[in-house]
């Protein structure tokens, strides 16, 4: 398990996955397009079904170059601004080691025992314990950490976690769940788009209004017609909510996985779990950043749809391959009250009148190396 931080397959998996991704998003637009063109027909004509769909095809050979170019537009944008706007929701600042002289040794340390390129690192005020990495390359990684982890972990688990969002951005995790979410917007985009027009339409249909420009034109495909958009619309939208799940349960193991090589210490990647375990929900965050973060706590029917393996599961495949051991559920004092300090070790004072390391030896002997010898240094 360990040996999954730096797997040149996995990172090679990832890159190849982001490439399928990209001209995965460009087939859903083209479904999403065809979609509303139907729709759009459904709605001008009262004809045939087939007139329908052979309108609407042609509809979408017209749009294509409209909707290649509105797409790679939306790429760019994403490319170049994803991370402010990442800032902008969350509230992360940039910090520096004279702020935060704890995290920034800890990550520093960890980048340069592995030779990686040191990301930023960014703080968001919140109470929640989590943290996540961003960007699309070099220069716009960033991990960010919440102050409520800083509080409630010690230097171990927070440098565990750290290794946790360092292997995300080795094995190209953080790039390819941003291309995902790229793609969730743009359909979200378009599914909006075509709902409203089918909204806005609808109340103004006539359907005794029939296409001229085919004899075999016919009628009564309308409603049918809208069926199978909103369909293709529905079908479109569950698969870029498909890939989200896919992307984000499995790369978890492997980030547990490498951050326990990063460090050496599974015991510290085991407690920093358990600490985040359900206190990891931030408020007012919209879901595509919660998918980011180290935990993204769901309970219930929601758990159904969680984009993260429960703790549980995390715990105990560091337990079966890294070794670690399992305290259980930690319990945590309520935000704002101090932690419970650890008792130090007692000391032992030692005897007032300690006793000779070699008993038996005649007063004035001082034990040599070779054996005793006299006080006056004679052989």
């Amino acid at each position: 398990m360990a040996a999954a931080y730096g797997l040149y397959s996995h990172i090679q998996s990832n890159k190849r996955r982001s490439i399928a991704l990209l001209l995965g998003l460009f087939f859903l637009i083209y479904v999403m397009v065809f979609a509303g063109a139907l729709a759009a027909e459904a709605l001008m004509y009262d004809a045939s079904l087939d007139w329908l769909m052979r309108a609407a095809w042609q509809d979408t050979i017209h749009a294509l170059p409209w909707a290649t170019g509105g797409t790679i537009i939306w790429i760019i944008i994403a490319y170049r601004f994803n991370q402010s706007l990442i800032d902008a929701v969350t509230g992360g600042h940039e910090v520096t080691r004279k702020e935060e002289p704890r995290l920034y040794n800890l990550l520093e340390n960890l980048c340069i025992s592995r030779g990686i390129p040191m990301p930023k690192l960014k703080i968001m005020d919140d109470t929640a314990l989590n943290a996540f990495a961003s960007g699309l390359n070099e220069k716009q990684y960033s991990i960010t950490v919440t102050t409520g982890l800083l509080d409630r972990l010690d230097d171990a688990e927070v440098e565990a976690v750290l290794g946790h969002e360092l292997t995300h951005i080795r094995n190209g995790d953080v790039r390819m769940l941003v291309i995902a979410l790229v793609i969730a917007g743009v359909i979200g985009f378009f599914a909006e788009l075509i709902f409203r027009l089918l909204i806005e339409g609808g109340l103004r249909w006539r359907p005794s209004r029939s296409s001229s420009s085919s004899s075999d034109s016919g009628k009564g495909g309308g409603f049918i017609a809208i069926a199978i958009a909103l369909g293709l619309i529905a079908v479109a939208w569950l698969l870029s909510i498909v890939i989200r799940f896919a992307l984000s349960r499995r790369r978890e193991f492997l980030a547990d996985a490498g951050a326990v090589e990063l460090t050496k210490n599974p015991d510290a990647m085991i407690s920093a779990l358990r600490k985040i375990a359900g206190r990891g929900e931030i408020e007012d965050s919209p879901s595509a950043v919660m998918e980011m973060c180290i935990d993204n706590p769901r309970s219930g029917f929601a758990d159904l749809f969680a984009t993260h393996p429960p703790v549980d599961k995390r715990v105990a495949a560091l337990v079966q391959f890294a070794g670690g051991h399992d305290p259980g559920p930690i319990e945590l004092p309520p935000p704002g009250e101090p932690m419970e300090e650890q008792a130090a070790p007692e000391q032992v004072e030692p005897p007032k009148d300690p006793k000779p390391l070699l008993p038996g030896l005649p007063p004035g002997t001082i034990p040599g190396p070779w054996g005793p010898r006299g006080s006056s240094g004679g052989n």
